[in-house]
């Protein structure tokens, strides 16, 4: 079940530069500031026009995150400390990981599911884990031991993992209204474009799946919005259930 065939192979001539995976090249930081010299006009747009709508897919993903984590703690995470803190508090942390050479943070709905599953949402343990994760990726043994587990039982934590996340966005979505034709007709779209894959071309840009899903769903929303429909004056199925027994 475990194949420890990584570890062989790594103490098979034990070094002390065999403990240790950061990139050696002293030079290295220096000899990136050259990469400016081929920053261009028509290069930033180009990212900006990539980038852009990823923002808005990160931001929903923010909001969604947060209100999952503040049904599982029992606090409106949105009004303390507050979306706009939180919100800082990521692109703060995005543009100091871009410094260090980092990708750009955003909230994970993995780790909304390890605090589901743990029950611990404790702000400590979190800065624990996160050092240590950090600590830990530069000692050769310990992401080798990683290695060792078997794909079988990452699959099953996975399976769990992503069944919290599924589960706690069908959660949310039990919060509306699907009576609503206007409602039904924007989650119809996001759901298809969503699961189906739909992708946006437009030059060098591609749109992937989740951020065409977020657009369509808003700009659906938005012209749906713009006329008031009638069904939106209707009482819905349970409403009418209630009415009923009350007049009986």
């Amino acid at each position: 079940m475990i194949d420890f065939t990584a570890f062989k192979d790594l103490f098979a001539t034990v070094k002390f530069s065999s403990f240790i995976t950061f990139d050696k090249d002293i030079y290295a930081v220096a000899k990136a500031w050259k990469s400016f010299d081929e920053v261009t006009g028509t290069y930033i747009m180009t990212i900006f026009a990539a980038y852009v709508p990823v923002a808005f897919v990160v931001f929903a993903e923010h909001l969604a995150d947060h209100k999952n984590l503040s049904s599982i703690v029992g606090k409106d995470l949105l009004e303390d400390p507050g979306l706009t803190r939180t919100l800082l508090g990521d692109g703060i942390g995005s543009v100091a990981g871009a410094f260090a050479g980092g990708c750009p943070n955003t909230t994970y709905g993995e780790s909304i599911g390890c605090v589901a599953i743990t029950k611990n949402a404790s702000t400590i343990s979190i800065w624990g884990a996160a050092i240590a994760a950090i600590a830990i990726s530069f000692l050769a043994p310990f992401m080798t031991f990683l290695k060792t587990v078997p794909a079988c039982v990452m699959g099953g934590v996975c399976f769990a993992l992503y069944g919290f996340i599924a589960v706690s966005g069908l959660k949310m979505l039990q919060k509306v209204n699907l009576n609503k034709n206007r409602n039904l007709f924007v989650a119809s779209v996001i759901l298809i474009a969503g699961v189906g894959g739909f992708q946006l071309q437009f030059g060098d840009v591609t749109l992937r799946t989740v951020a065409c899903a977020l657009i369509l769903g808003i700009v659906t929303n938005v012209i749906l919005s713009l006329k008031k429909n009638n069904d939106d004056d209707m009482p819905d199925e349970l409403t009418i259930v209630e009415n009923k027994k009350n007049s009986k």
